[in-house]
């Protein structure tokens, strides 16, 4: 797990599984696989079998140690919902984060219909707890399906995380969706944002009442184009989760 995380809307990154595969052309670039290739075949370090897939049950635990409430991205170098993992796994996640719950986890994916299926043979007629966000990945207007399974997921915060937004996204649904992230590709490969899209999205947003959060504009780097749209920065986070974390420190103190 590595805390004080880089990444502007979490805190924390967890990794029980790393390694992925691509299935979209906004994996094409992925900064995870490129990370994680420079350590292919170093021997006794993390990486050292590149970004194949790989389960880490060693890491299972790591949030109960935590004592300090935090935002938590799930799988931030892999997906949790690859083909690959075995449910029993993705049950061991979903059990620490349930006993986690000073925690906000972020479990984000690609495979969206995967997730919808465990969501619900999990919690049945319920939804998963309001301190696990459930949320897709969506890159450009022919992903947006995923958006259509993550309405259908049950669970009680949803998010998407338009990143690498590559495309304008003209059919972008909102009902049922409490927190929108948008961001630029970054790396040497860095295919451009237009401004225009990332403004539709916001104004978007802010006429249904959207939480918007503007991660960064890219470029070479991820800090390259920095974070103002029109001249401010946008970081709001689903309206509840002041008062949420607020509690949980409380708790914790």
């Amino acid at each position: 797990m590595a805390d004080n995380s880089l990444i502007e809307w979490t805190d924390a990154t967890w990794n029980p599984v790393t390694g992925c595969t691509k299935i979209t052309r906004g994996c094409d670039n992925c900064y995870a696989q490129r990370i994680a290739e420079r350590f292919r075949g170093v021997a006794g370090h993390p990486f050292e079998r590149g970004f194949d897939l790989t389960l880490r049950p060693n890491r299972l635990a790591q949030p109960l140690s935590w004592k300090r409430p935090r935002m938590i991205f799930v799988n931030s170098m892999s997906d949790l919902f690859h083909k690959q993992v075995p449910t029993e796994f993705i049950d061991q996640v979903f059990d620490t984060m349930e006993q986690a719950d000073r925690h906000i986890f972020q479990v984000l994916t690609k495979r969206s219909s995967l997730m919808r299926s465990y969501l619900r043979g999990r919690y049945g007629d319920g939804t998963a707890p309001q301190h696990i966000w459930c949320g897709v990945s969506v890159e450009d207007d022919l992903a947006t399906a995923r958006i259509r399974h993550l309405r259908k997921a049950r669970a009680a915060i949803r998010f998407l995380s338009i990143e690498p937004l590559l495309g304008p996204i003209a059919s972008l649904r909102l009902e049922g969706i409490s927190w929108v992230i948008v961001g630029g590709e970054s790396g040497p490969r860095a295919r451009p944002m237009d401004r225009q899209w990332v403004v539709a999205i916001r104004d978007q947003c802010q006429r249904e009442r959207v939480p918007f959060f503007f991660k960064q504009w890219g470029g070479r780097t991820p800090k390259a184009g920095g974070r103002l749209l029109e001249g401010e920065e946008h970081n709001a986070l689903p309206a509840y989760m002041e008062k949420e974390m607020n509690d949980a420190v409380q708790l914790a103190s």
